[in-house]
């Protein structure tokens, strides 16, 4: 009873530490990205989901983006499936950029082009900066 509760309590936090450490090792808190643009492929593969976004740029010509999110387990508790966002989808994404430069990015929200989100909560589970 009160030794499995610790034991998983202790499992949860070590998880969240170890998720906050890879947010500050893999993206910059100081460069929030809003993308926006078309789904291109969904991954909800174990530890994190990734959202694959064709962005437009001013040019014309089209920039694919990685969007990590949440836990598969977490986003399909709240009732996200690759259901949710087919291929073609426009979406905007608003997150932070990965360190390196590259076009990866930790995905805070996600929005249908009408503004709606079919998500109940944040993409990411990362705490909101």
């Amino acid at each position: 009873g009160t030794l499995f509760t610790t034991a998983v309590s202790i499992l949860l936090v070590s998880r969240y530490a170890e998720a906050h450490h890879a947010f500050a090792a893999e993206f910059d808190a100081s460069k929030p990205v809003r993308l926006e643009g078309k789904i291109a492929r969904m991954e909800l593969i174990n530890p994190h989901s990734w959202i694959h976004l064709d962005v437009e740029n001013e040019d014309g010509t089209v920039t694919r983006w990685m969007v990590e999110g949440g836990p598969p387990n977490l986003l399909f508790r709240r009732g996200f499936t690759e259901e949710t966002l087919p291929v073609g989808t426009e979406v905007v994404v608003e997150g932070f950029q990965a360190r390196d430069g590259s076009t990866r990015a930790n995905g805070r929200n996600v929005m249908l082009a009408d503004g709606s989100s079919p998500f109940a909560g944040d993409f990411s589970a990362e705490p909101t900066r």
